[in-house]
């Protein structure tokens, strides 16, 4: 690959406004004519070893007259369906760094066309100088599994003994809801268990205790995919809206993922679009090229 040219990318903390919080994601752009391979990009991948590494190519403007890029996901592992945060990432780096003109961009991906909109900063309120960026994705349903007693006494484990108060699932993950905050954070999850269950991920999520300025908090564990555990999971988000919904009765949701990094996202849920807009920021932290 020695006539290849560079390839260039970023590496982006997403939904945080400080660096070395939030989740890292990788955002490398592959320009035309410079195409990789798939084993190339998953090689790329496992080298940066981040919990997602994303690909952007641009292509034609949309109908909208906005610019839409190609984008993929890939964990250490595996190419994924959704990401958030790597699309947040992507978003920010295109903004930021004024790649594009306009305040909306659109990416073509596994999940169908994603959007992505740098929010006006209102001038009435006190804001930090860091941009929001809100994303428009596809609603995650939860609904009920008869899950086996083998399956069950499989999750208590995975909780290491923790209480379980609920077990939902979408089509690819398994979300176990814990009795309260707390033992959402304090969780010490048994890795190895996780890996054997009947899913890709596992989210686990409390509801806030009362007269906190969150709503609900949780936290993503995916060793299968070579993420023993996510720092902030956005598309997770778009099944925990469902879910929290018609419990907390509303649709505005100020989510917090519990991890050892930590992230705070802002969510909406369109129960008539059955969509989910995720609201956070983000920041560059080191950009290079990738020479090979």
């Amino acid at each position: 690959m020695a006539d290849k040219k560079r390839v260039r990318y970023f590496i982006v903390d997403a939904f945080t406004e400080s660096a070395f919080k939030g989740n890292p994601a990788a955002v490398c752009f592959l320009e035309d004519g410079n195409e990789r391979d798939d084993v190339w990009l998953q090689s790329l991948a496992t080298e940066f070893n981040i919990s997602e590494t994303c690909f952007l190519t641009p292509i034609t403007l949309s109908d909208g007259g906005f610019p839409r890029f190609r984008l993929r996901w890939l964990t250490p592992l595996a190419e994924v369906d959704l990401c958030g945060h790597a699309t947040l990432a992507s978003a920010h780096v295109l903004f930021s760094a004024g790649l594009i003109g306009s305040e909306t961009v659109e990416f073509a991906t596994r999940s169908g066309i994603l959007t992505a909109k740098h929010l006006k900063k209102d001038a009435s309120k006190e804001e930090s100088s860091t941009m929001s960026i809100e994303l428009d994705f596809p609603i995650v349903p939860t609904f009920e599994v008869n899950y086996t007693d083998d399956d069950l006494s499989l999750f208590s484990k995975a909780m290491n003994g923790a209480t379980i108060v609920d077990v939902k699932a979408t089509e690819k993950d398994i979300l176990i809801v814990l009795p309260s905050w707390q033992s959402v954070v304090e969780l010490q999850p048994r890795l190895e268990e996780i890996s054997k269950c009947p899913c890709e991920g596992m989210m686990v999520s409390a509801a806030a205790s009362p007269g906190s300025t969150f709503d609900f908090c949780s936290r993503y564990f995916a060793p299968r995919f070579g993420i023993n555990e996510d720092p902030v999971t956005g598309s997770a988000h778009c099944a925990l809206a469902h879910y929290w919904s018609p419990k907390l009765n509303k649709c505005d949701f100020l989510a917090y993922q519990a991890s050892s990094r930590g992230g705070t996202l802002k969510v909406h849920l369109d129960k008539e679009k059955q969509r989910v807009l995720l609201r956070g920021k983000a920041i560059t932290v080191m950009e290079g090229c990738v020479l090979v």
